[in-house]
């Protein structure tokens, strides 16, 4: 990606307006909102809204973007440890601190190798700008590592949430396509877990006295790609499932997810998986999809740009190139609408003035950053 320098930053700020340099709206007869194209990057992976509008966008090569979508500036921010994005590897998630105001502190995931095998990290750093611009995360530590690290380069997760009080971080560990640890009780993998904003295990965790790594809150997942807190404070869970099982759940303490051992879907080679049943003691999903979608990121809409989808979640759809709107109604959810976007989504957001902001995932989509509003 060609980064803004910094010396020509005057002359762009001069340049340019809008919502974007370079923008393009194009609306759709079938679409109730029209999309602007508002950036473009490198396979960006995540992106998170500063208070001043500006975004954090994460970059699969090992990239953070400070980002102004007002007039179009990159700045590359320094600090981010050395990433492996070999495969499904990346710099993943990005998400600010619920203290961020006081302390600048910004949580991110990434993979990474160490000693010949990989796994997940978690790390946060202060986000500090200085006056000539340049923009860079001081202190950065590592606060957690998934385990085991193992061999191969899939199904990290990475995904980062605050409960709604700010007292705990949830993140995802997907089972790095090893099937069994999902079901492992010393094994982080294919888990979400519940820690502290230090990146120690909670205290109070539903399976430690089971013998259970103290930090996990769930397991029997695969690849736990989206996580998010609905109004209620119930914690919501998107996964890529396999051949015809991608799920979307809804987080319990303590429950057990079934996979490997149940999942609405088949393996990959044509092997079958038992399907979720009443009675088999493990938690089905609430919604899930055959075809599958491939879901990306998951967002709970709260904004007030769409009154009508307030309540609602949203998935970015890989291999479907969509995006998803699922209608939840307390605890259920069911399949609403399914957009056809033209390209792989990666990630959703919701922006400052709940407007509905996608990444694509590049390739051949490029990793364009679109802006969705209603329809006037």
């Amino acid at each position: 990606m060609r980064h803004i320098t910094l010396a020509a930053l005057p002359l762009l700020l001069i340049a340019c307006s809008g919502d974007g340099a370079n923008s393009q709206t194009t609306a759709a007869a079938e679409k109730p909102f029209k999309t602007s194209v508002i950036a473009d990057f490198d396979s960006p992976w995540a992106m998170t809204f500063l208070p001043d509008g500006r975004a954090l966008v994460t970059e699969k090569a090992g990239e953070m973007i400070l980002f102004d979508p007002g007039n179009g500036t990159k700045i590359p921010i320094a600090g981010i440890p050395k990433v492996d994005s070999a495969g499904q590897g990346a710099l993943m998630d990005v998400v600010l601190s619920p203290t961020f105001a006081r302390d600048k502190a910004v949580y991110f995931s990434f993979s990474e190798e160490r000693d010949g095998l990989k796994g997940v990290a978690l790390a946060k750093g202060a986000f500090h700008q200085a006056s000539d611009g340049t923009t860079k995360l001081d202190g950065v530590q590592i606060i957690f590592r998934a385990s085991p690290y193992v061999e191969g380069d899939g199904h990290y997760s990475g995904r980062i949430a605050f409960s709604p009080d700010g007292k705990y971080l949830f993140f995802t560990n997907g089972e790095r396509q090893k099937f069994d640890p999902a079901q492992d009780p010393k094994s982080t993998l294919g888990k979400v877990l519940r820690l502290n904003p230090d990146g120690t295990p909670a205290a109070g965790n539903p399976l430690a006295a089971k013998g259970f790594t103290p930090a996990i809150w769930s397991y029997g997942h695969r690849n736990l790609l989206g996580l998010a807190f609905d109004k209620d404070g119930r914690l919501w869970e998107q996964e890529m499932g396999p051949q015809g099982g991608d799920e979307v759940n809804l987080i319990k303490p303590g429950l057990n997810y079934g996979y490997p051992n149940v999942s609405n879907g088949s393996h990959y080679d044509g092997r079958d998986i038992p399907d979720h049943a009443p009675g088999d003691g493990y938690e089905a999903p609430k919604v899930s999809w055959n075809p599958v979608i491939s879901p990306g990121g998951l967002l709970y809409y709260s904004g007030a740009a769409f009154p009508m989808w307030k309540g609602s979640l949203f998935i970015g759809g890989l291999s479907s190139q969509s995006l998803v709107r699922v209608k939840l109604d307390g605890e259920k959810a069911e399949k609403a609408d399914q957009w056809d976007m033209g390209a792989r989504i990666r990630e959703v957001e919701q922006g400052p003035d709940g407007a509905l902001w996608l990444l694509e995932d590049g390739g051949k989509s490029q990793g364009r950053m679109l802006k969705l509003t209603p329809v006037s």
